[in-house]
């Protein structure tokens, strides 16, 4: 079992460019997956925008990111970010669900997704917002 951490940031419109950004900085691997892909979003307004993307690099740096769709509310700063947690052991998700979920806003329930084995978001009640999944290879 093991699980790990990163800093999941939200966009409107410009996830790639600083996904783009960050990599000329700290350098690695860039991984873009678009609305289209990700959602099956037709939209053409939004079927290129980032759906999930991240930069990892060797040296530990490690941020992901994603364009926040029309339907959805955003505002710059708030809700800014989420802490993801990405495990590979499915009881493991889920008793950190469960000991985060009291007294919490979900946002979206555990459960399996189109892009995950289970996937579930929550807003706890000190106002952070956390993505838990079960990770899924990319291969791109």
């Amino acid at each position: 079992m093991s699980i790990t951490t990163t800093v999941h940031l939200n966009f409107r419109n410009q996830a790639r460019e600083a996904l783009e950004f960050y990599q000329s900085v700290f350098g690695g691997h860039l991984v873009t997956v678009t609305h289209a892909q990700s959602y099956g979003t037709t939209d053409p307004n939004e079927a290129d925008l980032i759906g999930w993307g991240q930069v990892q690099s060797e040296e530990g740096f490690h941020v992901m990111a994603y364009d926040v769709p029309a339907s959805r509310e955003y505002a710059a700063g708030v809700d800014p970010l989420f802490v993801s947690v990405r495990g590979t052991d499915e009881d493991e998700v889920r008793r950190y669900w469960d000991a985060l979920v009291k007294d919490a806003t979900v946002k979206a329930p555990l459960e399996p997704s189109a892009w995950a084995p289970l996937y579930g978001m929550l807003t706890d009640k000190f106002g952070v917002t956390w993505v838990l999944d079960i990770a899924v290879p990319y291969n791109g």
